[in-house]
């Protein structure tokens, strides 16, 4: 985390070429004017190159990625879609906007989608499952598609704190039957805004795409202003200056992976052997983008204190504990308040393994660009304070 770090001159050239090349922004039509150059066509190309996959469709948002895929899918009214417990709430809401109820599955100490507990929640109306691969660690991706063919569910990978990121040498996002990236300020590549679907089924990537497009099915046949249509959509298109900034921002994700993933280790192989601290499991590291460093306290005044002291320090940490309601559905009473189920019943204690495991956790940033001091500073800082109140 993340790509605005890298920010520069590839990016301002990038965005400067689409003014001096025609000045269009809008990703559809006017051709003679934009001399024949699509960028965000051409960035989703790139970006399917780069994962392996056929299909890649670039839009407004991550969250939009996410809706997109789901319509995709068939997800109506009444239907239910499984996701996890620990994911920001984005996830949740691209459930919510085609009717569809949410319903959460425990997390386990790798802090994405307990599989037991997944399979529990499974109904005759479960139509989807969204693992979520947060802070960039894969999610337990064999178990969940075995559970998911079992059942015959499809399958969305959110992986938009994840992009780059692999298991067992596959990237996340193409393991299931589409994947989602983000590309907004925080993510390891960004446009400000955007998001990606990356998907092998042609169908899901048509459908997602028209809907993405009001309905446009971009039939050759037609000019746009009569293009066929087999059903309503809505605007999530990209710009072609998210275009243009995602291909400067596309070459440097190697660079920002293999650094991430340095400075990581060097924190951690400097305080692993702290006593009452334990590191979050990852399914495969090899796999691991590097984007976040967590560990756990024993308990969630430990870990509260932990954080009040290293903000003391000029440190911060990264959704844990600092912006864990955004990231938590035992804080969303805006949203499961209004199942009776839930109804004045404590989150928290719905979700009790979640709960325990979130609050006493600690999620460091990792930074492409940390130097040497400031790595030094966080390995001391963490040695300092575990003694002090661990």
């Amino acid at each position: 985390m993340p790509g605005y770090e890298l920010i520069g001159k590839e990016e301002k050239e990038a965005v400067d070429e689409v003014f001096d090349e025609g000045g269009v922004l809008y990703r559809y039509g006017l051709d003679a004017k934009r001399r024949g150059i699509f960028r965000v066509d051409q960035f989703e190309k790139e970006v399917a190159k780069k994962v392996g996959s056929n299909y890649c469709l670039c839009v407004s948002h991550g969250t939009a990625a996410l809706k997109l895929g789901l319509f995709a899918l068939g997800i109506k009214s009444g239907d239910e879609v499984i996701t996890q417990t620990f994911t920001f709430v984005a996830t949740v809401e691209a459930i919510l906007e085609l009717g569809a109820k949410p319903v959460m599955a425990e997390i386990d100490n790798s802090l994405n989608m307990d599989t037991a507990d997944l399979e529990k929640k499974i109904t005759p109306k479960t139509k989807a499952i969204i693992p979520v691969h947060m802070g960039g660690v894969s999610a337990k991706m064999d178990e969940i598609m075995t559970i998911a063919k079992k059942h015959n569910i499809p399958v969305i990978e959110d992986a938009c704190q994840a992009m780059g990121g692999t298991y067992k040498g596959r990237y996340l996002g193409t393991i299931g039957n589409a994947g989602c990236y983000s590309l907004d300020i925080g993510k390891i590549i960004t446009t400000g805004e955007g998001g990606l679907l990356v998907t092998n089924n042609k169908e899901i990537y048509l459908r997602a795409r028209e809907y993405s497009d009001h309905g446009h099915e971009q039939n050759p046949n037609f000019p746009r202003g009569k293009d066929t249509r087999k059903f309503w959509g809505f605007n999530y298109k990209a710009t072609e200056l998210q275009g243009a900034i995602g291909l400067a921002q596309l070459k440097k994700i190697d660079y920002v992976l293999q650094k991430q993933k340095e400075n990581k280790q060097k924190i951690k192989d400097a305080v692993i052997e702290i006593k009452n601290i334990e590191f979050r499991e990852i399914p495969d590291i090899d796999g691991d983008t590097g984007d976040t460093l967590i560990f756990f306290v024993e308990n969630k005044d430990k870990a509260n204190n932990f954080a009040k002291l290293l903000a003391e320090r000029g440190l911060g940490t990264k959704n844990l504990p600092d912006a864990i309601d955004w990231h938590y559905a035992g804080a969303w009473n805006h949203i499961f308040g209004n199942y009776p189920e839930f109804r004045g019943k404590d989150l928290n204690e719905v979700f009790a393994k979640s709960t325990e495991l979130l609050r006493r956790a600690i999620a460091l940033p990792i930074m492409v660009n940390m130097q040497e001091e400031q790595i030094d500073k966080i390995i001391n800082a963490i040695k300092e304070i575990s003694k002090q109140i661990l």
